[in-house]
């Protein structure tokens, strides 16, 4: 090697090298300081990219589960609400019971009305209940309801197969086969309920032909249908098992797909629902033939009466991209939708025996509905639950597989540090000494 005192190579080299250990020390030490394998694009280009879209999706995943929590505690709001109803119902059940027990007066019903006309407010009031200021359970959120609304259909499963709207009364079966105990000396009287008043019809089993030497008339489902629920009632015989159309137009079936007897109310929505429908057949000598009326009786609402409505529904996002949500629609709980009162104010009368005697198919019904959206807010709750769980997991293995990619392994990196921080110090040293080569060409100029 050539002596030379102008440039110093040795140095020079070392140098470089010393440079290349500085800045591995330094990657080491922000490594073992910070606890990342990556701390910035330039450690590993795109393994920063990858696990920056796993933060996003991480931080994500965190407001979703919130999303999720807030909209549980809304619907404990509307549960809350809603079993107010159950337990008014139940009560006002046993008051319509206990007006239609004739031990009492006429004067003692009408105080029983009073009492129960601000338990029928008090259902209008827990039907504005609110969460952040927004009302729950008075229809502003309510689901799709296709134009013109749907029509109330009162469905009865309790009578023979081959029954269709011409069977006499005194040969109505019941679904086994078995006759009923009806007689042609029997009186049927038919009630039923809109916006809030009763209107009721006695009807006689069998009477008289007006034209001479005819046989007597007997009563069938379409003579009691032409008789008194012809304005408000269409009538379908067990023909078929289709009950109607729901809210967004799609056809009704019974739930085993059997026909069964249908009154549907004639108007859609609310102006044109039916809240009850009562049969009572009463012998000559005015006795209540008790398990006949338990089969005449035996309808439920299979479809409720609603306004049409544009789809209100409540969006709750439970997902990290758009339209990954649960949609809560929240049913209109009402007076007027339970058909307890009609859209003029007037509350439903009990004070009379037929009155309240009609009044507790009603109540009934009204139970069902209630019921029926404790259910389904029940049912929401327990599937937000689960989206809740889901999306747990989700960011838990999320977020582990963020720290596959992007954390330090610190025993690797901290045999690295040690290894460079030897290195940088050898380096030192190594540049001190080769500095001092230089000085042995001056001995040649002494």
């Amino acid at each position: 090697m050539a002596m030379v005192i102008k440039n110093n190579m040795s140095a020079k080299n070392t140098l470089n090298q010393l440079n290349k250990n500085n800045k591995a020390l330094e990657k080491s030490l922000a490594k073992v300081s910070s606890g990342m394998r990556i701390n910035n694009a330039g450690d590993d280009s795109s393994g920063y990219a990858i696990s920056e879209r796993m933060r996003g999706q991480i931080l994500s995943l965190g407001q979703d589960d919130r999303n999720t929590q807030n909209g549980n505690s809304m619907l404990k709001v509307a549960e809350g609400a809603v079993q107010s109803d159950i337990e008014i119902l139940r009560t006002l059940k046993e008051k319509v019971i206990n007006a239609a027990n004739d031990t009492n007066t006429d004067e003692d019903r009408m105080i029983i009305q009073r009492e129960f006309d601000q338990m029928v407010e008090q259902i209008d009031d827990n039907a504005n209940v609110t969460y952040n200021g927004m009302k729950l359970m008075d229809g502003t959120n309510n689901h799709f309801v296709k134009s013109p609304g749907t029509h109330t259909s009162l469905v009865n499963q309790s009578f023979w197969e081959g029954t269709d709207e011409n069977t006499p009364f005194t040969e109505l079966r019941d679904k086994t086969g078995n006759k009923l105990d009806i007689a042609p000396t029997d009186t049927v009287t038919i009630s039923y309920v809109k916006q809030g008043v009763t209107y009721t019809q006695p009807f006689p089993v069998q009477k008289e032909s007006p034209i001479p030497f005819f046989p007597p008339i007997d009563l069938t489902f379409k003579r009691l249908a032409q008789g008194i629920l012809r304005p408000e009632f269409q009538l379908k015989m067990p023909v078929t098992d289709e009950i109607g159309t729901d809210a967004s137009g799609n056809k009704v079936y019974t739930a085993d797909h059997k026909p069964a007897m249908t009154f549907v109310a004639t108007d859609p929505g609310l102006d044109g629902q039916i809240s009850g429908v009562t049969i009572c057949v009463t012998d000559r000598y005015g006795k209540v033939k008790q398990s006949v009326n338990t089969v005449l009786n035996n309808f439920t609402e299979q479809i409720r009466a609603e306004d049409p409505s544009p789809d209100n529904s409540i969006v709750l996002q439970t997902g990290t991209k758009s339209n990954q949500a649960v949609k809560i629609g929240l049913s209109d709980l009402r007076c007027t939708s339970l058909g307890l009162k009609s859209s003029l104010g007037m509350t439903l009368r009990i004070s009379s025996q037929t009155f309240a005697n009609a009044a507790i198919n009603v109540i009934e019904t009204a139970l069902q509905k209630v019921t029926d959206e404790a259910t389904h807010i029940g049912a929401v709750e327990s599937r937000l639950g689960m989206t809740s769980n889901n999306i747990i997991t989700q960011q838990e293995n999320t977020q582990n597989s963020e720290s596959t990619i992007r954390d330090a392994d610190m025993a690797a990196e901290m045999a690295e540090y040690t290894k460079n921080n030897v290195l940088q110090q050898a380096s030192q040293s190594m540049l001190a000494q080769a500095n001092q080569n230089s000085s042995a060409v001056l001995s040649l100029l002494q």
